[in-house]
């Protein structure tokens, strides 16, 4: 599960870009913002199209 979801972020923000961070704090708070949005906005077909957060409040209700 963990290989994959960092997978998905290697893929998405390093592979294919030219992005470039100049200190340790810029890539540790592009990475935050990245987990965010992949938790919160980032739509997975595996989870019926929802977010996984979506989906676990889904769930709990």
């Amino acid at each position: 599960m963990m290989e994959s979801f960092f997978g998905t972020l290697k893929t998405e923000m390093f592979y294919g870009f030219e992005k470039e961070f100049t200190s340790l704090e810029t890539l540790k708070t592009a990475i935050s913002e990245y987990i965010n949005y992949y938790n919160t906005k980032r739509i997975k077909l595996t989870l019926k199209g929802l977010s996984p957060v979506q989906y676990r409040t889904q769930s709990l209700t």
